[in-house]
């Protein structure tokens, strides 16, 4: 009965010891395969860093560090805990640091439980794919070692975490690659457009100066003042489009400094159109308020020049005699501005593209003139910057209508 009790109680502990062992190696498979999931979720370096540091802590149960790799140096180190107890700063000390360093520069472990550093407070090991090291992981080695099957284990989630670095990495160099490739071929398409686009005026500038310097004297009075004027269309076209471009550069660079302020939306139409294209006596434009004192928050010398470009492109693709009215009303906390023409439209192709940079249209202009346009993509980010909407949609019975909002301000009056 001895015997028998002692052969059923060794065989039960050892059955007792198999099934905790199991487990053991379930729950850490479980780990291993909830990392690549975590990892697959990613979206940035940190996430990938905190998803491995934290499933670390779940396979070991001890504190983790984390120093990523930059240019062959390590940066500043991120600090997991398995407890909520408080960091101990000795972990990520000098002599601590140097150790790491070692790591990431001969791609070796070192640290607790090794021959190298053995007397440093941290296991440390590189997270790498071949030769190529992301970081490196330092872990708190208080108690036991990790066993065999732990360290098999700690190695594969420090290969995932290696291989999500080096896809992330290559993803974000192909994004920046994309951006330098999207940029040069906006250079590219600029400077064609304006090599093209500055010759017409520029040559009728010089021809028509050239005619009145040499020929001047044989001239009436009305060829004259019609050479004057050419000069001064070509030369205000060109004022025109060196502002667009200037007001381009600095949006696309970041450099777009809005100037707030609370301006009478009149005041900004009446400003607009003082300035507008010398061909506006060709059209018919009236101006119709629905508020008698429309205040927006907005930075006036921009919104001038969105109404501006908005009034030239009316002007440019509608025949002479053509009707544009500017509308300005309040619809609930927006100040809405619209200039509707009676031309011949826009497709619902164009319709699409029409706030694009460089896109201009199979719209044939008045005066055979290209456009760059920028004009409309100019606008689009000008009241973007503002929080604002802008919009195109159709006339009734033909034509267009562009449509823009704005921050309202409220009136206060003093009595």
């Amino acid at each position: 009965m001895f015997l028998a009790a002692f052969l059923t109680g060794s065989l039960a502990a050892r059955l007792k010891n198999h099934a905790e062992q199991s487990a053991q190696a379930a729950y850490r498979t479980k780990v291993l395969f909830d990392t690549n999931q975590l990892l697959q979720q990613a979206s940035s370096r940190d996430d990938i860093i905190s998803a491995t540091a934290n499933q670390l802590i779940k396979l070991l149960g001890k504190d983790i560090v984390f120093y990523p790799a930059e240019n062959e140096k390590l940066t500043q180190p991120h600090i997991f805990s398995a407890t909520e107890k408080i960091w101990n700063e000795h972990y990520i000390s000098d002599t601590e640091k140097a150790v790491a360093q070692w790591v990431l520069k001969n791609n070796k472990h070192a640290g607790a439980t090794t021959q190298t550093f053995s007397n440093a407070k941290c296991l440390y090991i590189a997270v790498r794919v071949n030769n190529n090291i992301y970081g490196v992981v330092g872990i708190v080695m208080s108690g036991q070692p990790p066993d065999t099957f732990e360290n098999s284990i700690l190695l594969s989630i420090l290969g995932e975490c290696a291989l999500t670095l080096e896809n992330e990495k290559n993803a974000k160099e192909k994004e920046e690659a994309a951006v330098l490739a999207k940029n040069e071929q906006l250079r590219a398409n600029l400077l064609r457009a304006i090599s093209h686009d500055l010759r017409t005026p520029l040559t009728s500038i010089s021809g028509n100066a050239s005619n009145l310097i040499f020929n001047g004297d044989s001239f009436d009075a009305d060829t004259k003042k019609q050479l004057y004027t050419d000069i001064y269309d070509d030369s205000m076209w060109l004022i025109n489009l060196v502002e667009n471009l200037l007001a381009v550069t600095r949006i696309e660079e970041g450099r777009l400094n809005l100037r707030m302020s609370e301006d009478l939306i009149d005041d900004a139409i009446a400003e607009a159109l003082h300035h507008v294209n010398r061909k506006k006596v060709e059209h018919h434009i009236t101006v119709e308020n629905k508020e008698e004192y429309l205040l927006a928050k907005m930075d006036a010398k921009l919104i001038v020049q969105v109404i501006i470009n908005m009034i030239d492109n009316a002007i440019k693709y509608t025949p002479k005699g053509s009707h544009i009215m500017i509308r300005t009303e309040k619809k609930a906390d927006k100040a809405v501005v619209s200039i509707a023409d009676d031309g011949n439209g826009i497709s619902d192709e164009m319709k699409a593209r029409v706030f694009d940079m460089f896109y201009s249209g199979a719209n044939k202009i008045a005066d055979s003139r290209r456009s760059l346009g920028l004009g409309l993509s100019l606008c689009k980010s000008i009241i973007n910057a503002h929080g604002g909407e802008i919009t195109v949609s159709d006339n009734t019975p033909h034509g267009t209508v562009f449509t823009f909002t704005l921050p309202i301000s409220e009136v206060h009056i003093h009595e």
